[in-house]
Parts: structure tokens; sequence; C-alpha cells
């Protein structure tokens, strides 16, 4: 299965158990940003530009407390480098005892000298960035050297048992075929699964490396084919999303983004203020707005953030589409 059965049951029940109660908006998953500290200075990336000052920290404590406010089953903790974190593997390991399934969002560089820190448990994966066979990727995080420490880390994680996955991020000189022996490759090297993005122009980003909208429905073709052969977890509502078959409406408040400054609003991209609690984020913060596309910002946004709630909550509308993301779902 591309989605552990224990999570498939869990989201079910906790959106089943929101639209019973007559919830119009509740989250998937929080984007806990504990540090946004990096140790690399990769080409696509928004966070060097927006809080490349900021040396602050989440304590352990606000962590936990952001993920018991928010309610969201899932957690996702990225940053900057998580692995910065002095406390990464108290935060982690709080989330896990709450009942959070935990992604722990990393590039690999610090992972192997991590690992003895962390635990491998059922509902805890590691998603390792990986943009690229090594001359490709260690381009792209503009240092020599970044692929073989993150696919070293990989199989020393795989070995002691964690579930990993990785997440890779298409670009305007991806080339089709490069994609296809990346995911050759980390298939043997045992990972659980892939994620796939488009790399897209957005507000604190204007790097050349990006891809417009009209790519990106171009280049995601053979992504999709691609995802019938491989374990990759995008669904694929959302993938026929990024060609242009599907429509799919921004759902902003479905990965709420909590950071050192508070509650991010509007998005995970997007940035206009900070709440202090999560209730504030989600009665001050007008969804109608941004959800409506009409913000310049939003021209180009395909974020899978964004894009996937929607595919989880209002994507299945057809008996074709129920039938593809079973199939998805259990292959």
């Amino acid at each position: 299965m591309r989605v552990p059965a224990k999570l498939g049951a869990t989201l079910t029940s906790y959106i089943l158990k929101n639209r019973l109660t007559a919830r119009e908006r509740f989250p998937i998953a929080l984007m806990l940003e504990p540090i946004h500290l990096c140790n690399l200075s990769c080409k696509g990336c928004g966070r060097i530009l927006e809080f490349s000052q900021n040396k602050d920290f989440m304590d352990v404590e606000e962590c936990l407390k952001a993920a018991e406010e928010c309610g969201a089953p899932i957690v996702s903790i990225t940053g900057g480098e998580p692995l910065l974190h002095p406390e990464i593997d108290k935060i982690a390991k709080g989330l896990l005892d709450q009942g959070r399934y935990v992604y722990l969002c990393t590039n690999g560089v610090l992972l192997e000298k991590t690992l003895d820190r962390l635990q491998p448990y059922p509902f805890f994966d590691i998603n390792v960035h990986i943009d690229g066979l090594k001359p490709t990727h260690d381009t792209i995080t503009a240092q020599e050297g970044v692929f073989e420490q993150a696919t070293k880390a990989i199989r020393k994680a795989k070995k002691l048992g964690f579930r990993v996955c990785t997440n890779t991020t298409i670009y305007k000189d991806t080339k089709p075929q490069e994609v296809e022996e990346l995911f050759t490759y980390l298939e043997g090297l045992g990972v659980n699964g892939m994620l796939v993005s488009p790399g897209f122009n957005y507000v604190e980003n204007t790097n050349d490396v990006f891809l417009r909208p009209e790519d990106i429905k171009q280049r995601f073709g053979f992504v999709y084919e691609l995802s019938k052969r491989f374990r990759l977890l995008n669904t694929p509502i959302y993938l026929k999303f990024l060609t242009g078959e599907k429509t799919l409406r921004c759902t902003p408040w479905g990965n709420p983004t909590r950071n050192t400054f508070g509650w991010k609003s509007p998005c995970y991209c997007i940035t206009d203020t900070h709440y202090q609690t999560f209730q504030e984020l989600m009665e001050k913060t007008d969804w109608d707005y941004y959800r409506s596309g009409k913000d310049p910002r939003c021209k180009n946004c395909m974020m899978h953030s964004s894009r996937e709630p929607t595919a989880v909550l209002e994507g299945v509308n057809s008996l074709s589409d129920m039938w593809e993301m079973a199939k998805w779902s259990f292959s």
C-alpha cells in the first residue's frame, strides 16, 4: 500500500468526524517549523530569503502545544533544517506520543549523525529531499557531496528499520530520463515512497530555475505515467491537476504553518502576518479571498500543500476518481 493502512483509517475517521460535526474548515496536516536556520543555500528555497536572519527556535513544549491546538492527525516537521534543532528527537517523540503521524523533513546532511537519537516507529517517516542524481542535486544545493551524504544516510536509516520517503522538486532544466533513473535508484535503496513537487516562481524566490504554470502542465504528464510504475505518494488527482486535466481550488487552511513567530497567515508560501493562536488564524484570515486566487501572489501557485488537502477533501467527485484513488491507495 502507498499509504499505511493505519494512517488511511485515522485520516478517514478524522475527516468524517469533522464533517459530522459540520465543521466547515479543519486542517489535515500541520507544517511545523521549529527552526529556520539551514546548513545549505538551495537555489529553490524561499525560506532562505524570508527567514535567513531568524536564529530563534521553538522549544519542545511550544511544538507539542501547537500540535494540540491544531489537532491535525499529521505533522510535517520542516524548516530550515530541523536536524539543527538541539531537541529535534524530543519534538519527534512528543508528537508521536500524542498519536500524530510524523514526517521529519531533512536535506540529509546531518541525518546519519542524528539517527542514533531517533527511534523507528510505524507512524514516523523521515523525508529526505533529493532533487536529482549526484551532479544535479549537488548543483541545486550549491554544495559538493550532498547527494552522497543524503543517500548514505538513507541506507543507514533503512538498515536501522526507519521508514524513509523522499521529496523531489522538478525544475526548468530537469530531464524526464533523469527523474526516471532517480526513482529507480531510490527504490533500490528501499525507500517507502517518493513525493514530487513542481518548482514554481513565487514572491519570495525569483531564481531563474523555475517552471511556469504552462510548463508544469506540459512536463507533469510524464510524472503521472511514472506514478503507475513507482511508489509516488502524490495522489493521482493532484498529479492530474498539475497536467491541467483536473481543477483543484486551493485549501490554504488544510496545511497551516506554525513557526517561531506564531501561526503564519495565510499559507505556507505567503506571509501577511502571524497570529499567536490557531483559533485567531482560523477566525481572522480571509480564507475566501485567498482561496479565490485573486491575490496576485497566488498566480503561479500549484503547491502540493494547498492542493493535496483539496484532493483529499473534495477531489473525489466521480466514480472514476474514486476508483483511481482506491487503486492508488492499495497499489
